[in-house]
């Protein structure tokens, strides 16, 4: 099966989850920077156009707009606390958004989907770095079963439609401009407010790879109109850019100007110690790709955060 397509063609991309933190990156990517193509027709959808949990809205919306390709990015998603209270919810519901979405997108003849899933859906118990081989090879950690099941099982549906879709992954935790930064986000500057310390939870030791959400929008574009495959590709930063969750928040701090306490809630659990990713394979293809650098990216992020503080802490 091969993911190019007739770039000739007249080009509607349909984009789920449209308001959400990638979402409004692809939309700044391709409103503000240029980044749609003469006579594409870009779609940006939010749960008030349709509750794709319901197979009937999910069908009128693909029907209506008559996409020729798909950016799917709608989910039931939440930190590691909800995950852990809500695993059945977080199975069912993503299930539902997930069969309905590539569905209809088979139904009305979509070219192109691409998906997007996240590295806690690989096995607990694994070598690193993590690749894109290794996604079936044993269970999710416990503390997000439900999620990462359902995200798993896109794989085992674009293996057995007849379709072109392609799906992969952003390895990665996210970051940026229209970040729903609420009091339950695992990192979070909450240090904004005056007179009370920044409060980490967990021990700081566990390690990420973090992605600024302009930067996978950018990856975002080439993958819908150049990646060639429909195996999995991870988008992430290299394995030499991983950081511990207690610098990441020391860079908050240092991004914001805090001058308070910084306390980490050893109470609370720390989830998955590493879930290290190469991008070995994304590196084949764009060698040259250029990450705007954390501390950069953290501090737009944070100067966003600011300015825009009584709606970001949703």
């Amino acid at each position: 099966m091969n993911c190019q397509d007739d770039h000739h063609a007249p080009v509607r991309v349909l984009v789920t989850g449209g308001s959400g933190l990638v979402g409004r990156a692809i939309q700044h990517v391709v409103e503000e920077e240029g980044g749609a193509k003469e006579g594409e027709e870009w779609i940006f959808l939010s749960s008030k156009d349709a509750n794709l949990m319901n197979v009937d809205q999910t069908r009128a919306i693909f029907e209506k707009h008559q996409p020729t390709h798909v950016i799917h990015l709608a989910a039931m998603v939440g930190g590691l606390f909800k995950n852990i209270k809500y695993n059945l919810d977080f199975w069912r519901n993503n299930i539902y958004i997930n069969d309905n979405v590539l569905q209809a997108a088979h139904e009305v003849g979509v070219v192109k989907v691409v998906s997007c899933l996240s590295t806690c859906i690989f096995p607990d118990k694994t070598a690193y770095p993590i690749d894109e081989t290794m996604i079936h090879n044993g269970p999710p950690h416990e503390s997000n079963f439900g999620y990462a099941y359902a995200k798993r099982m896109i794989d085992v549906h674009n293996r057995y439609v007849d379709s072109t879709s392609c799906w992969f992954f952003c390895a990665i935790d996210i970051y940026g401009k229209h970040q729903n930064f609420a009091p339950t986000s695992l990192v979070s500057p909450q240090a904004r407010q005056e007179g009370k310390p920044l409060v980490v939870w967990g021990s700081g030791t566990p390690r990420r790879q973090f992605i600024y959400s302009l930067d996978l929008a950018r990856l975002f574009l080439w993958v819908l109109r150049e990646y060639p495959e429909v195996d999995p590709i991870i988008l992430s930063v290299g394995e030499e850019d991983e950081v511990s969750i207690k610098e990441a928040a020391d860079a908050v701090v240092e991004a914001l100007g805090f001058k308070g306490e910084v306390m980490h809630d050893t109470s609370k659990a720390d989830g998955q110690f590493k879930k290290t990713a190469s991008n070995a394979k994304l590196r084949r293809y764009l060698p040259n790709f250029t990450f705007t650098p954390f501390k950069q990216a953290l501090k737009e992020t944070c100067d966003w955060f600011v300015a825009n503080y009584d709606t970001a802490r949703k």
